[in-house]
């Protein structure tokens, strides 16, 4: 069974990347003019998450994304998923 040390060293630089980029997103976000939509706020309202001590945090920013409503929209307003669910469209 792997260590926290032996996880440590496979995994922190990948994971540090990724703050470092989800970092440099929100620095974009926060330059740029305009109006920023769902998304945006989908991605604030799951940072919490991240930073949590709860368990199963994977699975807990995976439904933080996921759109719960049971009903089908009535027409696609795009081609393929927007990644967060769009409060406009819920039933």
């Amino acid at each position: 069974m792997p260590t926290k040390k032996d996880i440590l060293d496979l995994h922190f630089m990948d994971a540090r990347c990724k703050l470092i980029d989800v970092a440099a997103f929100l620095d974009r976000m926060e330059r740029h003019t305009g109006e920023a939509d769902f998304r945006l706020e989908s991605f604030k309202k799951a940072i919490p998450i991240l930073l949590s001590d709860q368990p199963d945090r994977a699975k807990a920013m995976l439904e933080a994304f996921s759109d719960h409503s049971s009903e089908p929209a009535a027409s696609a307003s795009i081609q393929g998923a927007s990644g967060a669910p769009d409060p406009s469209l819920t039933l």
